[in-house]
């Protein structure tokens, strides 16, 4: 049976600072995949953000470092084996120093494939292929504070229209989601007579989320 969880205490953090790019030079095909970067300078248990060509399913990853060396990394718990050719790219440390702190109920859509037909007038039955996926968006209220560091800095996102990284934990030592994406955060006040005040937010993902058990 399925471990069962609740909405409660999950840690939301947001990207607060993204560290100078280092070069990556190689990522092999494995389970993990071991990423060649000289003198990167991450610690096991480090977050980076990666920016891929050729290998495009690492594109825009969020992915925890281990097995560090000198100059390689291993992408910890992703297999790359089916992954397309790697030809260039970097990695970003990242510090997630925001906490959202105010979010009282959270959404997902997306997903779902956009189907390209593949009909012929051989059949009677309609066949089709996926074509790209949607992006993964995650819709959440937030109690309406203008003062709280959170919305302030979702807002300031939102208005340079910059990507940001983000880290949920599921209670403490349990899973964590991670994977990049675009705010979109007005801060403006809605809600019911006699209710409380909230302020909806939506982060449209980059590609897919990376999962660790803890």
């Amino acid at each position: 049976m399925a471990t069962v969880r609740k909405w409660a205490n999950v840690a939301v953090a947001m990207q607060s600072a993204l560290a100078a790019t280092k070069t990556i030079t190689a990522i092999t095909k494995a389970a993990p995949p071991v990423i060649t970067s000289t003198a990167h300078g991450y610690a096991n248990g480090n977050y980076v953000l990666l920016s891929i060509q050729g290998m495009s399913q690492l594109d825009n990853k969020v992915v925890r470092v281990a097995n560090q060396a000198a100059n390689t990394f291993e992408a910890e718990g992703l297999d790359s084996t089916l992954f397309d050719t790697f030809s260039a790219g970097t990695a970003a440390l990242i510090t997630f120093g925001t906490t959202i702190t105010s979010a009282t109920s959270m959404s997902a859509t997306g997903g779902d494939f956009d189907f390209i037909d593949t009909t012929t007038i051989h059949v009677n039955v309609k066949t089709q292929i996926p074509g790209l996926a949607n992006p993964l968006n995650y819709t959440f209220d937030n109690l309406w504070d203008i003062t709280d560091a959170a919305q302030i800095a979702m807002k300031a996102a939102t208005d340079t229209q910059a990507q940001r990284c983000f880290r949920f934990t599921f209670g403490s030592g349990g899973p964590i989601m991670l994977f990049s994406g675009y705010v979109g955060y007005t801060g403006a006040p809605t809600g019911n007579a006699q209710d409380k005040v909230t302020a909806s937010a939506v982060i449209t993902a980059f590609g897919t989320p990376t999962y660790y058990a803890s």
